[in-house]
């Protein structure tokens, strides 16, 4: 029986850039920055755009060295319109995720082929998400940014411009954390972006790395939109995470369950609700212990051209497997030893599912690492739920699809 739709509220993700279907060809100049509507060869060099940009918005990274564009390629750069300085939107917790609308002034549709995010101030920012925002949602998410004072608005989750993020098929363009390069997908895929679109940069504020103020930006590799590319989409398969305390560190506040949601929910107001909706998802029910794993069932036939993984500090091992429990089962992504510095994506060869066949994503957490990591000095053990924070846990697959 097919379970519901994959809906759940607001996931959110500390999550790589999604450049599965990376690889590079063709020709074009190698760093030229402009407007989708006009030509490569006469856009300005990216440390050029980026010395321009300080002037007026504060100063983010510089681009590493980008791909050569292909063929009618052109890049261009989406800056905030000005510094943020990140601070808890509740009053506690040691996380901020703030969402910045960004124009990259489409005067016609195009295809979006690859992203390079530029941190302002690696040393605060977690990661980053971009998503895009269609024509018709741009008046909301306006509404959204006047609503709040600064620059952006707070958002947890995601962008809060849908009462619920569809799973099966994310509005996710591109993403950085660290180990994150420019994402460029293979000749003849890419995203759809209309004429008019919005791009929301999503940023992850770790505080523990202290306060101070960050200006990021993201470079967009855009093809015309008249080409006949096979449109990409971003399938997301989170699971719930259930860890315990361990037996000598059991006698905390927070070792209790329900203790442990009370307070990722004061930290992170509705979206604290994940933890438990993600057993929605999955069809599961809590169940402490170390692995954790979701199944599921597709709605729809796809092919799956790249995976990813993400989990957080604690996490030590992550595996997507597609058709588990049948003589068709295979593993497409295997890290046995998770390193959170090295959130690399991997293309793989196409493999086709068809509708009621299932994939399945299994993580591994330990609490042990709490004794190994300065991020969790002075911070008693704690029942261990899925939360935004950096050190909160996820258990989260990526795959970049195409669909018939």
């Amino acid at each position: 029986m097919r379970p519901p739709r994959a809906v759940v509220a607001l996931l959110a993700a500390g999550v790589l850039a999604l450049s599965a279907c990376s690889g590079s060809g063709g020709s074009g100049d190698s760093s030229s920055d402009d407007r989708a509507t006009q030509p490569a060869e006469t856009s300005p060099t990216a440390s050029e755009d980026a010395e321009a940009a300080a002037e007026g918005h504060g100063h983010y990274a510089e681009p590493a060295k980008a791909r050569p564009l292909r063929a009618g390629e052109t890049r261009t750069t989406i800056a905030m319109p000005g510094s943020y300085t990140p601070s808890a939107p509740y009053g506690t917790g040691t996380d901020d995720y703030r969402c910045f609308l960004l124009d990259p002034e489409l005067k016609k549709d195009a295809w979006l082929t690859g992203t390079q995010v530029l941190p302002g101030n690696p040393d605060v920012v977690h990661h980053v998400i971009l998503f895009r925002v269609p024509p018709e949602q741009v008046a909301a998410a306006e509404a959204k940014d006047a609503a709040e004072d600064g620059e952006g608005w707070t958002c947890f989750g995601g962008t809060g411009l849908d009462a619920f993020q569809n799973v099966d098929d994310a509005s996710w363009i591109g993403a950085w954390a660290p180990g994150g390069k420019e994402s460029v997908v293979k000749p003849g895929f890419g995203t759809r972006l209309a004429k008019g679109s919005r791009i929301v940069m999503q940023v992850h504020y770790n505080l523990l790395a202290g306060v101070s103020p960050d200006t990021s930006a993201a470079q967009l590799r855009l093809a015309p939109g008249k080409r006949s590319y096979q449109a990409l989409h971003t399938m997301l398969l989170p699971a719930p995470v259930e860890l315990p305390c361990r037996a000598k560190h059991d006698d905390g506040p927070l070792c209790d369950r329900d203790a442990a949601l009370a307070d990722v929910k004061q930290r992170f107001g509705s979206e604290g609700n994940t933890a438990d909706l993600l057993h929605v998802l999955c069809g599961t029910k809590p169940q402490p212990g170390e692995v954790q794993s979701c199944v599921r069932t597709l709605a729809e036939p796809m092919t799956i051209h790249g995976v990813a993984g993400h989990m957080h500090l604690l996490g030590r091992s992550i595996t997507i497997e597609v058709n588990p429990g049948t003589p068709q089962a295979r593993t497409i992504l295997d890290i046995p030893v998770w390193d959170f510095d090295d959130q690399g994506s991997r293309p793989i060869d196409p493999i086709h599912l068809d509708a009621f066949q299932q994939v399945k994503v299994t993580c591994r957490h330990v609490q042990w690492l709490r004794d190994k990591l300065p991020s969790f000095d002075g911070q008693p053990d704690r029942y261990v739920v899925w939360g935004e924070g950096t050190t909160d846990e996820m258990c989260l697959g990526m795959l970049q699809i195409t669909r018939p």
